[in-house]
């Protein structure tokens, strides 16, 4: 049984003492880092989430007896007075190494059994057992490093929004069910039999009401829930910086944003540039086949159709007749590559799903893998893609949307085997002009590409009815290096669009009313133009963190499978809690 505390208070963290604390007397309180015994000399590093100080015990036997006790992760508390290193054993690793504590007297606080993998070197840990003893592993340098970052994020984004007129307000978590999207975790009531909240998948309708009830400028840092399959960047719950201005227009968004995002770069020592590039979702996907491009690697999208209008091969002549498109990729320095290297680049392509991929190499005279390219076709094709004699020109053809999504994970693909993707880079980019609605052929109707509260452009109007598919929206994306970092809309405001664009989905007035009857009410009780975005915590804190995954920066993440391996979470619980919600399960 460990000792009580007493009377003991800390002095100084483990991370505090400096040269100008030499000949203080101090107490240190923490987890024992290392031991080492010297014999008549022992040395304890003692850790807390501050750093670490070196406590030194020599020639009182009654002290080196209960020193010699310690092991790795034990609970102490040590007083003693803090002397300079001598200057060959100064440690210029730590920012305490300067100094060491000559202890005076320890107390035991707690023992601890042996942890199931090393805390004091990062040495590598499968993610099961570091997710099953995350207490332990948050005690990790890396971790706490991640946490600790993530708090001064959080605390800097509060403190810009105050500057800026907005107020914090927190939104429900118990809230109706409105599937729009990802599927929702419900919440059986158990007062009123048979009916269920949902956890929110985000606090759009209620950040919109707060708009309608005056509020002028909200945001939250908030919690949201979806049940969905997950990947290394999603969790079934994760925290987004929530945002919504009344009277805005996306400009404004943008001019309050782009302040915020290099404010929080800076807190953890970054320095990036205003403003971010803009481009319309039309280009994004023809020129890097993704609506969230990563622009670090260069290696746009070419439109070469043109030089094979009338070419003698067919395959090409055809899909340009049929209305199709012939694109490709330029790759600087690739004319050096071997033809095994080439061909491991085609099988790459194939496996993303290509049906296939033409290389030509610039030259005198240019070559190619299809032999009936005539040379005329191939020099337009090099001059279109602005080719030079060092690169290597990939070409594939088809659809126009499918042939760049098809090139634009060629080029990411591309990018990391070459090394383009500096991480220490940050390329911002605002995607904006979404289409409004996307077609679900399986589902055999329109569907909101963001949510259905976001307002068609204005010019677009017109074609609501009659070309659905061509109706831009006033949304917008935050991409950082190929990551969505943030997405957000120009609300609609006006009870009538808002119908039009319910009927257009598919939803009749009955189920309009029934999953948003309250909001649509509070729209006709004078709205104010009024949007906003919602930036993805979680993600922003991993790419400053160099973390590939998010739940490197979560205190308590769960896995891949959504299952929180230490809590043993989701758990089977017991027939008096079902029966009290009116639940029955059956497998």
């Amino acid at each position: 049984m460990g000792e009580q505390l007493g009377d003991w208070k800390r002095t100084h963290t483990c991370g505090a003492l400096r040269p100008e604390h030499v000949g203080a007397d101090v107490v240190l309180l923490g987890w024992v880092h290392r031991v080492r015994d010297l014999g008549g000399v022992l040395f304890i590093d003692l850790r807390d989430r501050h750093g670490i100080s070196q406590v030194v015990v020599r020639d009182e036997e009654a002290l080196l007896a209960v020193a010699k006790r310690l092991r790795p992760e034990f609970v102490v508390g040590v007083t003693g007075a803090v002397q300079r290193r001598s200057p060959d054993t100064v440690n210029a690793k730590i920012a305490t190494g300067e100094v060491e504590v000559v202890a005076r007297e320890f107390r035991l606080l707690n023992e601890a059994k042996t942890p199931p993998f090393q805390i004091a070197e990062d040495t590598p840990v499968s993610e099961d057992v570091r997710l099953r003893y995350r207490y332990l592993d948050l005690r990790r340098p890396r971790l706490q490093s991640n946490i600790g970052l993530r708090h001064k994020i959080a605390l800097g984004i509060r403190k810009y929004f105050d500057e800026h007129g907005f107020w914090e307000i927190e939104t429900p978590i118990l809230t109706k069910s409105t599937p729009e999207g990802a599927r929702d975790y419900l919440v059986p009531s158990r007062v009123h039999a048979g009916e269920f909240y949902a956890l929110p998948q985000s606090p759009q309708i209620f950040k919109q009401i707060l708009m309608i009830g005056g509020t002028d400028r909200y945001f939250q840092i908030t919690r949201c829930f979806r049940d969905e399959d997950l990947r290394a960047d999603r969790q079934p719950e994760f925290t987004q910086v929530d945002v919504e201005m009344s009277f805005a227009s996306e400009t404004q968004i943008f001019d309050l944003i782009e302040p915020l995002i290099q404010r929080v770069f800076d807190i953890s020592g970054h320095q990036i540039e205003t403003p971010f590039r803009r481009m319309p979702y039309a280009e994004a996907m023809a020129r890097y086949g993704s609506d969230k491009p990563d622009l670090r690697c260069g290696l746009e999208i070419v439109e070469v159709s043109t030089a094979f209008a009338e070419s003698a091969f067919r395959v090409f002549k055809q899909i340009v007749t049929d209305g199709g498109v012939i694109r490709g990729i330029v790759v600087p320095g690739g004319n050096k590559y071997t033809r095994n290297q080439i061909d491991g680049i085609v099988e790459q392509a194939k496996q993303i799903g290509f049906g296939g991929l033409i290389w030509v190499r610039p030259g005198e005279p240019p070559t190619s893998s299809v032999k009936a390219l005539t040379e005329g076709e191939l020099r337009e094709a090099i001059r279109l893609g602005q080719a030079t004699s060092d690169d290597l020109l990939l070409l594939a053809g088809g659809a126009p949307e499918q042939t760049s999504k098809l090139l634009g994970q060629l080029r990411l693909a591309i990018a990391k085997r070459e090394n383009l993707l500096n991480p220490e880079q940050f390329s911002f980019l605002w995607v904006t002009d979404f289409p409004l609605l996307e077609w679900n052929g399986d589902d055999g109707r329109w569907f909101s590409m963001h949510h259905p509260f976001t307002s068609p452009a204005d010019a677009d109007l017109d074609k609501l009815e009659l070309d659905p598919g061509s109706v831009r929206a006033k949304a917008y994306d935050l991409v950082l290096n190929g990551s969505e970092i943030g997405g957000g809309s120009i609300r609609i405001h006006d009870a009538a669009l808002q119908a039009r664009i319910f009927q257009r989905l598919g939803i009749s007035d009955e189920e309009a009313k029934l999953r948003f009857g309250f909001f649509l009410e509070a729209l006709e009780y004078g709205t104010p133009p009024h949007g906003g975005i919602a930036l993805g915590l979680d993600r922003i804190v991993a790419l400053l963190a160099n973390e590939s995954s998010i739940r490197e920066v979560i205190a308590f993440p769960k896995t891949a499978t959504a299952v929180d391996l230490m809590a043993s979470a989701p758990s089977p619980v017991d027939a008096k809690q079902l029966r009290e919600l009116h639940i029955r399960t059956q497998k």
